[in-house]
């Protein structure tokens, strides 16, 4: 048996397009806003890309409060989408992004689709920006109709827009919703729309009842489940996802894969369903220090198990049985794309 790689040796580079990123991680969008606060901890450009909040073409105030409540092993959430708009960000928060070498992925919604196309162009050739995310999948807007990941229509309406009206180098990922029917379905239009990525999972529709008031602990009723508790979810979406690019229902691209992750196992799980990059999100609010200790720990994890690339554990969990403790060693042609 080959001898087990040093955690310091272990290849964590990932694919991001064109683009090769030093490592698989990055911020899930609404939870480290435009990164000022995170670098505060984290020094960004030590991330393999950061995703903003979500991006709108014109300013949004987003909810009533309260729109946050604690709930067991998460936190439900009802923001609305609040942000200062496409031109604030532009001018102001990218030109920040770029100086501090950070490789960012922007999360963009609109309630029309014209709105989407809108912003997609405002960021075409905008220095720092590596991707776009199409959030057509936040379940805390006041307007439900906003949610475009409910159907494969719409949601291949979407991305074909987008795609469309960038620069076709530009990798756009579109990010998906776990309350569906069918999320291969949903996944598969917005691949064959034009998506180069995707980007798994949003936040789920959760409810908390306020026992001193005896209403809803949200404002708005309703809001995004987060944490951990979400994570057992989004590892199925994402296995579901994948084993159906390795059947040839789905052209296979990178996922994304987000929802719960807190720890280098988590991340680990995460990367054996399929997940190409991993993205940390409610762990901020706790411990803003989180994606380098993530990192390490990743690393861990993978020597311990044989891995000296971080790719090569891309969707191992779909693999024939090994014998325990064999070492993974795919050939080029097993390896997911």
């Amino acid at each position: 048996m080959t001898a087990r790689p040093a955690p310091q040796d272990v290849d964590l580079s990932a694919p991001l397009g064109a683009l090769t990123l030093p490592n698989p991680l990055s911020t899930a969008s609404g939870c480290a806003g435009y990164g000022r606060e995170l670098a505060r901890f984290v020094p960004l450009d030590a991330l393999g890309t950061v995703t903003t909040k979500t991006i709108m073409p014109y300013p949004r105030s987003g909810q009533a409060t309260p729109r946050l409540a604690e709930t067991p092993s998460g936190m439900l959430n009802s923001i609305g989408l609040q942000g200062a708009g496409i031109e604030h960000f532009v001018r102001h928060e990218l030109p920040w992004l770029a100086e501090r070498g950070a490789r960012v992925l922007v999360s963009i919604a609109g309630e029309r689709l014209e709105e989407f196309t809108e912003t997609a162009e405002r960021l075409n050739g905008q220095p720092g920006v590596v991707g776009l995310e199409l959030n057509i999948s936040c379940p805390n807007v006041a307007d439900r109709g906003m949610v475009f990941a409910r159907n494969p229509a719409t949601s291949y309406d979407v991305v074909r827009a987008v795609r469309k009206s960038t620069d076709p180098e530009l990798p756009v990922y579109a990010k998906l919703s776990p309350d569906v029917t069918s999320i291969t379905e949903i996944a598969a239009a917005c691949v064959q729309a034009g998506a180069d990525g995707l980007s798994m999972i949003n936040t789920s529709l959760g409810l908390a009842i306020d026992l001193d008031t005896l209403r809803p602990a949200l404002a708005g009723g309703a809001g995004g489940l987060s944490g951990p508790a979400l994570r057992p979810i989004a590892v199925r979406c994402v296995y579901q996802v994948h084993a159906a690019m390795l059947a040839g229902r789905i052209p296979q691209v990178p996922i994304l894969g987000m929802g719960g992750i807190r720890t280098g196992r988590d991340a680990l799980e995460f990367t054996l369903a399929g997940a190409s990059g991993v993205a940390v999100g409610t762990a901020l609010f706790q411990d803003p220090a989180a994606p380098q200790r993530i990192l390490a720990e990743l690393r861990a994890e993978l020597a311990a198990r044989g891995f000296a690339k971080y790719t090569d554990a891309v969707g191992y969990a779909h693999r024939p049985c090994a014998p325990v403790g064999a070492p993974h060693r795919p050939s080029p042609t097993e390896r997911p794309s």
